[in-house]
């Protein structure tokens, strides 16, 4: 609980890492108070739990860690404090427990984010955390203070710490605008830019592709760039293709599109067979069959997977029925699709980019703006889908949180 001798500390961000910053310092005894520009807490949180709250992945920790790509260096530290195990079992004392799922990843059973986040609140309240809703946060005044733009006109607030917690660029609407990029920038803070993460991409598809196959999935499909494949599922949309195994391979994918103007992405239709196990397939009769009823029967391959392999064959310059046996079976488990670029990222799931590593120290406080600490997606990293962005939150969160508690202390003394 708060004394009129603790030290105060803002949280600028209601989301999952900053309420768990806050959880953090007030059981360490710390006077919090949350700052958010929404009228509540956890909008995003409760948006990215409206089809079913994946909070985590079960999958080994080495595993786990290496879907952080580059920037697993700089999370590994905070994902082993508190682990996926760590943040089940947190769920689970808030009377959320979870289970994990077919595909390995894990959910509450309640399935949705809203018990979670009540729960979560109703703690956080009898810990004594203060909330401050509607309250846009704009920078310093020249004493120091954080200043708010609220309802009531500017606000100055003073503070002993302060954990920006403020989320990527991807939800404007839900208060991730991306905004305080420019308010640290002044401040001489290095940031990456913002990109879509976890992004469809644009396709230039034929018009009878295009109208036919719209919003048809693509199941059991093994797509690959470079030396990088994902299984799972891709979804045909108008402007082009998007879906969970296209996420897993969005920063690949998104750094050849803005390398060099497009990338080649390459399907597997059916990636459990070979080649010669294809084409031994479809070197049977045809009869009287048009040749897309053949490569369905003989193939198993759905109507949209046929017009992919239609759509590349035109491309090609060559009308698909000329195509041998050998060569249909190559075709099918490498069929071409040329990228031409990244959906906006208003379209995107998160965003990439903001604070680079190398402004924090390893408590995550900005070396510049000593008491300053900042978690959770503002920093420069990005995952696939599959519980691995909200696992960073959560752990950066209490990292950052951890390391204001010792930033505290040690000023104290």
């Amino acid at each position: 609980m708060s004394s009129s001798s603790a030290q105060h500390v803002a949280i600028i961000g209601a989301g999952p890492a900053g309420l768990m910053a806050a959880e953090v310092l007030a059981a360490g005894g710390a006077e919090v108070t949350v700052y958010d520009a929404m009228p509540s807490a956890g909008r995003k949180f409760l948006m990215a739990g409206r089809g079913g709250l994946n909070l985590t992945h079960s999958e080994p920790l080495p595993d786990f860690l290496a879907r952080y790509r580059e920037a697993m260096p700089h999370l590994k530290a905070a994902v082993e404090a508190f682990p996926p195990d760590s943040l089940r079992a947190w769920s689970d004392v808030l009377g959320q427990p979870t289970f994990v799922g077919t595909s390995g990843r894990v959910f509450p059973q309640a399935f949705k984010a809203s018990p979670l986040l009540r729960a979560w609140l109703r703690r956080l309240d009898a810990a004594g955390v203060g909330f401050a809703f509607r309250h846009r946060w704009i920078g310093w005044d020249a004493q120091g203070a954080l200043l708010f733009e609220t309802p009531d006109g500017e606000r100055a607030v003073r503070a002993d710490a302060t954990v920006l917690a403020l989320g990527g660029a991807r939800w404007p609407r839900l208060g991730s605008d991306g905004a305080w990029a420019d308010i640290l920038a002044a401040k001489g803070i290095a940031l990456a830019p913002m990109r879509p993460a976890n992004s469809g991409f644009t396709v230039a598809w034929s018009n009878i592709f295009r109208d036919r196959f719209e919003g048809q999935p693509l199941k059991g499909v093994a797509l690959t760039i470079g030396s990088h494949t994902a299984r799972g599922e891709a979804v045909v949309t108008r402007t082009g293709i998007e879906g969970g195994a296209i996420y897993a391979l969005s920063a690949d994918l998104r750094e050849a599109v803005l390398g060099i103007g497009q990338a080649t992405l390459t399907i597997a239709l059916r990636p459990d067979l070979d080649a010669a196990a294809l084409t031994t397939r479809l070197s049977g009769t045809r009869g009287k069959q048009s040749l897309a009823n053949f490569l369905r029967k003989a193939a198993q391959l759905s109507p949209v997977g046929i017009g992919l392999m239609q759509e590349a064959a035109i491309a090609s310059g060559r009308p698909l029925p000329s195509f041998s046996p050998a060569e249909l079976a190559r075709l099918i488990n490498a069929v071409p699709v040329q990228l031409t670029g990244v959906a906006p990222i208003a379209r995107a799931i998160s965003s990439a980019g903001g604070i680079r590593f190398d402004e924090l120290d390893a408590h995550f406080m900005l070396r510049q703006l000593p008491g300053v600490f900042a978690a959770g997606e503002m920093l420069d990293w990005e995952a696939p889908t599959g519980g691995y962005l909200l696992q960073a939150s959560f752990a950066t969160g209490m990292a950052a949180g951890k390391g204001a508690l010792n930033w505290l202390n040690t000023t104290k003394s």
